[in-house]
């Protein structure tokens, strides 16, 4: 057992760690002499009684704020204006539409009474109009002066539906239209109209001497142009495919925002320039025929135009109006 007596009692007086250094002793424990030329460069800081107060804090003013701190400016692209082209027209004398053959195919005569048949392409055509100036608000471009007339099948009547169109388009008071016959396998619209035949959009494709403008026929129908499908060829979807077209199409429309373009195109589902040409226009109107279009060949060939943005149903030959109407007989012209 540890002899207690023998342990010195601290002295009265003194702190706990004064009595330690006499028990223990802190002689070693001393820290290093600093070395010369050093205690020079140590830095003093500045006593609490030299020292200047701190500034008062000043309450934050929103107003002040903003008027004085710089604002950085704002640097917004300015659209690039675009180029002014030069408006392209269309010359060379007018060549007489034949309008015995019109009538002996049911089209709209163009100095004729208003007729049902009449009456119903002018609804057609004003919803492809207000159509077409919404897509040009939208900054669509001249792509909204393009409509293709195409049908899944032949014998849809798809030639006959474009022709009439035009022609009810060539009796707006602030428009002008340009018929393209675009099935170039099988060309009708010279015939259909009675129209010489000539160089047409395929050369233009074909040949980049060619310009399209000078292959465009005027008729004595005001505001009625006609674009011929051209020499024929075994490659006119690869030359639709090819980058001409984009500059081939916009040259129908340079210069005249009042110009739609009407392209009579072959049957979708019977020949592939429809589809290429669908790439290029705003609108399709798809001519089904009533008591002959199936509903598999419409589906498919709505599949093979959607590249389109705006795809239209056209319901050709039907006899029996659930309303009741019959358009035409209001003025006593009534078929």
């Amino acid at each position: 057992m540890t002899e207690q007596s023998k342990i010195p009692l601290p002295a009265e007086g003194k702190s706990l760690f004064e009595r330690a250094e006499e028990l223990f002793g802190f002689d070693g424990f001393a820290a290093p002499p600093v070395p010369e030329g050093v205690a020079d460069a140590v830095v003093k800081r500045p006593s609490r009684k030299g020292a200047s107060p701190p500034a008062e804090p000043r309450p934050f003013d929103h107003t002040s704020a903003l008027s004085e701190a710089p604002s950085p400016a704002i640097q917004v692209a300015e659209p690039a204006p675009e180029p002014e082209l030069e408006a392209i027209r269309f010359s060379g004398s007018p060549k007489a539409i034949d309008r015995a053959r019109l009538a002996e195919q049911s089209l709209i005569q163009p100095e004729g009474k208003i007729t049902a048949l009449l009456e119903e392409f002018r609804i057609v055509k004003r919803q492809l109009l207000l159509s077409a100036r919404a897509a040009r608000r939208a900054g669509s471009g001249v792509r909204a002066q393009r409509v293709l007339v195409c049908s899944p099948l032949p014998g849809e009547g798809k030639t006959f539906c474009a022709t009439n169109l035009a022609l009810a388009i060539a009796a707006e008071k602030d428009s002008e239209v340009l018929l393209v016959d675009a099935d170039f396998a099988k060309p009708s619209i010279l015939s259909t109209l009675g129209l010489p035949a000539g160089r047409g959009l395929m050369d233009a494709l074909a040949d980049a001497t060619i310009r399209v403008e000078e292959c465009v026929i005027a008729t004595d129908v005001p505001g009625l142009f006609v674009l011929p499908a051209g020499s024929t060829t075994n490659s006119d979807s690869e030359y639709l495919a090819s980058a001409r077209t984009a500059e081939v199409l916009d040259r129908l429309t340079q210069g005249a925002p009042n110009r739609m373009v009407i392209f009579d195109s072959p049957p979708a589902l019977a020949a592939s320039p429809a589809a290429e040409l669908a790439k290029h226009v705003g609108q399709a109107l798809v001519v089904a025929r009533a008591d002959m279009t199936g509903q598999s060949a419409l589906e498919d060939a709505l599949s093979l135009l959607s590249s389109c943005p705006d795809i239209k149903l056209l319901l050709n030959a039907v006899h029996f109006s659930p309303s009741g109407r019959r358009f035409g007989t209001y003025y006593g012209y009534g078929e």
